[in-house]
């Protein structure tokens, strides 16, 4: 039977049907872990999101996500049952995933003594999986939020959630990886891997260590058909509390772009870069008008460390600068020919660069050219410029520009190269007009500097 990751673990109910199941017992807990556990249960808390499904993207969403059967009768709306975990008792901040609460029309929250509170959303993130909710109750429970880096494999923790909807349940286990990437469950993923069973129901539920603080957040586990088979993940507390932080001051997260692309270090680029170890990340990309060009940052420096924070891949480089906001000033070290070097930049929106970046060459942002010679039967000797690739919704593509078309005119000037076509672009007011061949026949094309 084929594994599948459950990005949901929330347990739904879909016209009054639910999931059926066993919760499961851990591994062996050290002495002491139930005087622990009475302090830290009352923290975690059931989660119920109305949510109404309006059109076929929510569906189709819900069904991929696992939320509800594929030939089943399409419901009208569905109930989202879940765990969080209160993080601030004054304030009544509560810790959960943003998938279990999207798209919901109202959120409630019961505490372990039986009370139940409407919460306010204070914000979600998506490409974390993070959301923050508010009640306003008294004589509420918090769990202290653990600094994750200090996890180690091996160390016990405890998951705490509601699967299948049955409070506070408590299983046990050991963190059994550390740093799991390139999942596909989330944009930005760093997640802990562990064997305390974790099933439908605990998502956004506690995980936590032995001396009972927040280390984690349930969120997804491995396994065929739903069931667990004790590899569960975890986005790790300080991943959350970042994005915790920015959610509640501002309600949302805008994350700042450095502009860069990075790569894994393999052993043969190691050697070919005669390195040391291949600890870090080098750097493939540098994008025009960037944060990382203004910084000096170039081609095959290899990326040590963010902010005082050791780099170990590219995974590294992608979480660092993904979890700072928009003008957030960043340290970077750099290795370049094996010698040290910091460099300092402040970071900007993504679409900031990219409107930049389109500034600079209006006409052909986001288009890959590539100069073009062919003894073709149909045209003859072709000299021009061949479109290797363009990016979807940029002024080329929405004059019908594509891959494959050969550039042979600008402004009904002849043009043998890159270099001619860009110097007659640089001159043109705000169009562009180009005869391009397309497969058998040729067409002219408008390019504007405006939006169309």
């Amino acid at each position: 039977m084929n594994k599948i990751i459950h990005r949901t673990l929330s347990l739904f109910f879909c016209l009054g049907w639910l999931f059926a199941g066993n919760c499961f017992a851990g591994t062996t807990p050290p002495p002491g872990l139930s005087v622990m556990l009475q302090k830290v249960l009352p923290a975690v808390v059931n989660i119920r999101a109305d949510i109404k499904i309006t059109d076929l993207a929510t569906l189709n969403r819900i069904q991929k996500e696992g939320r509800s059967q594929p030939n089943a009768e399409v419901p009208d709306t569905f109930l989202s049952v879940a765990s969080g975990v209160v993080v601030d008792a004054d304030k009544g901040y509560i810790l959960t995933n943003a998938h279990v609460i999207v798209d919901a029309q109202s959120v409630t929250v019961t505490l372990g003594d039986g009370r139940h509170y409407t919460a306010k959303v204070i914000g979600l993130d998506k490409p974390s999986d993070v959301a923050v909710l508010q009640i306003k109750g008294k004589n509420l429970t918090a769990i202290q939020i653990s600094n994750s880096s200090t996890l180690k494999v091996g160390d016990f923790v405890a998951a705490i959630g509601n699967p299948y909807g049955l409070n506070q349940t408590v299983t046990s286990g050991i963190v059994s990886a550390l740093g799991r990437t390139t999942l596909g469950i989330e944009n930005f993923e760093n997640f802990i891997q562990t064997d305390a069973p974790i099933n439908p129901g605990n998502s956004g539920g506690a995980l936590i260590s032995a001396e009972g603080e927040l280390v984690g957040i349930n969120t997804a586990i491995l396994a065929p058909d739903r069931g667990n088979v004790g590899i569960g993940f975890a986005i790790p507390s300080n991943m959350a509390k970042s994005i915790m932080q920015q959610l509640i001051q501002f309600g949302d997260v805008r994350r700042g772009a450095l502009g860069v692309g990075a790569q894994d270090i393999t052993p043969e680029l190691e050697a070919a870069f005669n390195l040391k170890d291949t600890k870090g990340s080098v750097v493939t990309l540098v994008k025009l008008e960037s944060p990382a060009q203004k910084a000096g940052i170039a081609v095959g420096d290899i990326i040590t460390s963010i902010n005082g924070d050791d780099t170990k891949n590219a995974n590294d480089v992608v979480n660092a600068i993904g979890f700072l906001r928009v003008n957030s000033k960043v340290s970077i070290n750099l290795l370049r020919n094996n010698k040290p070097l910091s460099v300092s930049a402040v970071l900007t929106d993504p679409k900031q660069i990219k409107e930049t970046s389109q500034a600079a060459d209006p006409f052909f942002y986001g288009v890959a050219l590539k100069n073009f010679s062919l003894l073709s039967p149909l045209h003859g000797q072709v000299k021009g410029i061949l479109v290797v690739s363009i990016e979807p919704d940029s002024h080329a593509w929405q004059a019908d520009l594509r891959p494959g078309d050969v550039i042979i005119s600008a402004n009904q000037t002849k043009v043998l190269n890159i270099e001619e076509l860009q110097k007659i672009a640089s001159t043109s007011k705000s169009t562009l007009l180009l005869n391009v061949l397309r497969g058998a026949g040729a067409v002219f094309l408008v390019i504007s500097k405006e939006e169309a």
